[in-house]
């Protein structure tokens, strides 16, 4: 199973419900990758620390040797590392991941990602893509790559002006390159249930027939101290309303992931 986790729109919530669903399959005894295309590195940062930016193997290097036509090819295995969590892996972003967009994009290597995921899912029980928050070659790249599609979403009227335009360029990706990827859902993060104009985007959404999941993402300092101490919510906080909230979130996809399997 390869998921993404994808916005447009920076700020959302993307690399915490990145980080912490896959630290939730790990922790529940899938085998899980999480893949880092993020140039910020922020999911890499969270899961290892700021160590990720001094390791020689990573996700530009990953691409890097798509480039050249010499020297022997890296599988994307040898730039995948595992976290001090068990089954919990890491492919970490890189900031060369900038310097070489670019020459990725005028060489038409935007297959090169689902192509090596194809590879990996025999090893990987599920695979997580965190995105940068913008639609540029690595966003693209993984989603032609994914069965799945979850969007985080913040409840406010820019962010659901984005999401529109979001659905439309999925669409596309959808038509042109990969008619199996699939909208799981939009996560509602930051969730207010006090405020009235949040729960008014959120009927508006579903008015519109949008899959909205029924677990809303509170806001929450805990989720702050755990970005700060590098250890994901589960850990950290098993008991917290916040955690809780994120493993029914995990449990609905895994219903909805086996739903689609059986009907595909």
């Amino acid at each position: 199973m390869k998921r993404v986790i994808f916005n447009q729109k920076g700020g959302v919530g993307k690399t915490s419900i990145s980080c912490n669903l896959a630290a939730i399959s790990a922790w529940k005894g899938s085998k899980t990758l999480l893949i880092d295309l993020d140039i910020q590195g922020n999911s890499s940062e969270y899961l290892i620390g700021s160590q990720f930016r001094d390791l020689e193997d990573n996700a530009a290097s990953f691409f890097k040797q798509k480039l050249s036509l010499f020297g022997k090819a890296k599988d994307a295995g040898d730039c995948v590392y595992q976290t001090e969590f068990d089954n919990l892996y890491l492919m970490p972003s890189s900031p060369e991941l900038a310097v070489i967009e670019r020459e990725l994009e005028s060489r038409h290597k935007i297959y090169k990602l689902r192509d090596a995921l194809e590879s990996l899912q025999k090893e990987y029980d599920y695979i997580y893509i965190d995105t940068p928050p913008a639609l540029n070659f690595y966003s693209r790249s993984a989603l032609i790559a994914a069965d799945s599609l979850v969007i985080p979403f913040d409840c406010d009227s820019f962010s659901q002006g984005a999401l529109i335009g979001l659905l439309e360029t999925v669409e596309e990706i959808r038509e042109d390159h990969n008619p199996k990827l699939r909208l799981e859902g939009i996560v509602v993060n930051q969730f207010q249930a006090q405020a009235s104009l949040p729960t008014q985007l959120i009927e508006s959404l579903r008015e519109m027939n949008l899959p909205v999941f029924d677990q809303y993402l509170n806001s929450s300092v805990k989720m702050k101290e755990s970005r700060s101490r590098q250890v994901p919510l589960v850990h950290m906080a098993p008991s917290h309303k916040l955690t809780q909230q994120l493993i029914a979130l995990h449990d609905s996809l895994d219903a909805e992931s086996a739903k689609a399997a059986k009907t595909a």
